[in-house]
């Protein structure tokens, strides 16, 4: 009101009415002041609209912001694995990707890593051992699970001790295997997987070469371990001993419905088998057989055969649908749609995973929660992880391979399995299992631990180990026993 007031008081000034008439003058004066307070109006409705817009942008710059955050992780500026290298990192070319590895050298004049006495007197007689020792990490981790003891072990076996990180995983290059096995390149010979277990194994064996040794401890935390004893069975002359840490060898894995279907079929096939054996015994016991009894032979063989080659047809059509459904499953796993689900699932789920492997997960540090998440910083880790898990699910290779788990029998070596008493993830009543299979075996559970007996209990895992390898390693009389086994293959 008091606007409209002070705009009115000059149409009314007595100076007005002497030059103009009166009429003109308040025409004037009402059309200025519709017009003035029309421009407020506007001024106001700018103003406001601004003001959303305003809010609009910042509503938008926190939601980009969220979004580009993976577990705590900017994804706003991704950059080159050797970018993020720690000062002792070290980096190879190994089939067309660049492994990051870390080498720790036996110093003789160092101080022990652990102060108790008995322990540095049972390193100092282990000295002899002698035999290099690779690291090898399980699902989501890398080198920096390590950190801990590479040191004291490589005290304990007076040898280097190495760690790579496998594809997908740490600060090794991400391949774009998707590219290399295109159709365009059909021309090329069709390259290893790099995310495939078999890389792996080659990749461990190219690295007990870099070590210019002739034969290595080999060390497999979790999913790790499968790389550990498929590398024995590739090479069993290369392997001085297994250690199994956490082994997820034989937790349990979902099987495809197809395959499910062939062993039901398997089953029907081999029955059908046995009970015409047994028709065909209890006929050609019955000398006197009549007319009957030979039209219900003849019909009943006639009925086998058809249900057989109906079998045969439906399980050619099974396998043909199991092609299908792998190459479906396969696209899916390395579309962009997988990639995203990585990402949420990581988001989500990942700093909750770290937690739920440690028995009290009041002693992960931020330093630790950095060296897990670190990798998240390197180009193209979600895409490696969906490759990374389309070559574990969908992997050509493994199907004429006989299955791990029935080739446990077999190995030779000096085996010890390590595990925490609450292990939420691989329970040690699996780990005992695992023992159990492999003749021979040792088997240590840790107390008061997780499924990172090498992070959460480091003097207690580096003990048992050390009393393991003086075991069955330790004396120059049980290395030249290793020489002479090795020479059988």
């Amino acid at each position: 009101m008091s606007e409209l007031v002070q705009l009115a008081s000059p149409v009314f000034h007595l100076s007005n009415f002497a030059r103009r008439p009166f009429s003109e003058v308040v025409e004037n004066k009402i059309s200025m002041l519709h017009s003035t307070h029309k421009h407020a109006l506007l001024q106001a409705a700018s103003s406001a609209s601004s003001a959303a817009d305003y809010s609009g942008e910042w509503v938008d710059a926190k939601t980009k912001q969220r979004r580009r955050k993976i577990a705590g992780v900017d994804q706003d500026e991704l950059l080159d694995p050797t970018l993020l290298a720690d000062p002792d990192s070290c980096f190879c070319e190994y089939k067309g990707v660049i492994i990051h590895h870390k080498i720790c050298d036996a110093d003789p004049q160092a101080e022990k890593p652990l102060e108790n006495q008995a322990y540095s007197q049972l390193a100092h007689q282990t000295k002899t051992i002698g035999f290099p020792m690779i690291l090898l990490h399980g699902f989501g981790a890398s080198v920096f699970s390590w950190n801990r003891v590479m040191k004291p072990l490589a005290q304990i076996t007076g040898s280097r001790v190495l760690a790579f990180d496998r594809p997908a995983f740490g600060l090794t290059s991400r391949v774009n295997f998707s590219e290399q096995s295109s159709p365009s390149n059909q021309d090329n010979p069709r390259p290893l997987n790099p995310y495939s277990t078999a890389f792996s194994v080659l990749a461990t064996l190219h690295f007990i070469d870099l070590l210019a040794a002739d034969k290595a401890i080999l060390v497999g935390h979790s999913a790790g371990s499968i790389v550990a004893v498929n590398s024995y069975f590739e090479a069993p002359e290369r392997v001085a001993a297994l250690i199994l840490v956490a082994p997820a060898i034989l937790a349990p894995l979902p099987v495809p419905k197809m395959a499910k279907r062939n062993r039901l079929w398997k089953v029907e096939g081999n029955q059908l088998g046995i009970d015409e054996q047994i028709q065909e015994d209890s006929v050609n016991s019955n000398i006197h057989e009549n007319p009957l009894i030979r039209f219900c032979k003849i019909l009943s063989k006639l009925s086998q055969y058809i249900i057989g080659a109906i079998m045969q047809m439906m399980k050619r059509t099974a396998n043909m649908l199991e092609s299908l459904y792998k190459k479906a499953l396969s696209t899916i796993l390395r579309s962009a749609f997988a990639v995203m689900l990585v990402r949420m699932i990581i988001d989500r789920f990942g700093i909750a995973a770290i937690r739920n492997s440690w028995h009290d997960p009041g002693q992960i540090t931020d330093h630790v929660l950095h060296g897990y998440t670190k990798p998240l910083r390197a180009k193209g880790w979600d895409r490696a992880l969906a490759e990374y898990t389309a070559a574990l699910l969908i992997d050509p290779a493994s199907e004429s391979k006989i299955p791990l788990v029935k080739r446990l029998d077999e190995i030779s070596c000096p085996v010890l399995i390590v595990t925490g008493d609450n292990d939420r993830l691989v329970p040690s009543w699996n780990a005992e299992r695992l023992s159990r299979a492999i003749p021979g075996s040792c088997f240590e559970v840790i107390k008061h631990c997780g499924h990172l007996p090498h992070e959460e209990r480091v003097e207690e895992f580096v003990t048992i180990v050390e009393k393991f390898l003086r075991k069955v390693l330790g004396g120059p009389e049980k290395q030249g026993m290793q020489a002479a086994s090795s020479s059988v293959y």
